[in-house]
């Protein structure tokens, strides 16, 4: 229902665009001001960081950007920052409810892992609360890996902080995790892209009163 951290569900290509019968009342709160400024800075210096991270790693883009140190450095100050919108982001209490959701693994998202698993189509065999299950994993997964990369980042970027091998160990880890980022966020803005209510509702805060029954029917709403 959303395209903060975790995509929209399989089926979200098929959601039906909201109805405007009933105005206001077909619409029910999703998002806050705190949580869609997080989800938009973070993804920023995301692409900013992964757009660098290409201008780097591959011949072609280097020669047409020129300017490596230049762009080295936006490198850096982009991964640096990557944590900085969800330390702010703290202080909303409903931003802070939001990473608590995120956090719980309830049995039914054992139901709709396996449902997604099967490619079953059916709503009511993917059940889930404010965010599905697919959600979850994916806001844990890159919550880790940011926090990996900037580990190792460091150590790179520091060259007097570990020994030699550290610093090896660390490129090796990171050149190859940001591969494995890069998959994962062409996968989650493409499934993003496949729900225009999910994108709607991180862009103006609301949703569809039916689509949100039918997508995360145990959501009783804000």
């Amino acid at each position: 229902m959303t395209s903060t951290p975790g995509s929209a569900g399989p089926t979200a290509a098929r959601t039906p665009p909201p109805s405007d019968a009933g105005g206001a009342a077909a619409r029910v709160r999703r998002f806050g001001p705190a949580q869609r400024w997080v989800h938009r800075t973070t993804g920023a210096l995301m692409l900013v960081c992964v757009a660098s991270a290409a201008c780097l790693y591959l011949p072609q883009l280097a020669e047409l950007v020129g300017r490596r140190l230049l762009v080295v450095t936006v490198h850096e100050w982009s991964g640096l920052l990557l944590p900085v919108p969800v330390l702010v982001g703290l202080v909303s209490r409903a931003f802070r409810a939001d990473l608590g959701r995120l956090n719980r693994f309830l049995p039914y998202d054992k139901e709709w892992l396996r449902a997604a698993l099967r490619r079953d189509p059916r709503p009511v065999s993917r059940p889930s609360g404010k965010f599905n299950a697919g959600q979850k994993l994916y806001a844990a997964w890159i919550a880790g890996a940011v926090l990996v990369m900037l580990g190792t980042g460091l150590l790179m970027w520091f060259t007097g902080l570990a020994p030699v091998m550290w610093r090896t160990s660390a490129t090796f880890i990171h050149d190859w995790l940001a591969l494995a980022i890069g998959v994962v966020l062409a996968g989650h803005i493409g499934m993003a892209y496949g729900d225009p209510e999910a994108r709607r509702g991180m862009r103006t805060g609301s949703v569809d009163r039916a689509w949100a029954e039918r997508e995360h029917r145990h959501w009783k709403g804000d």
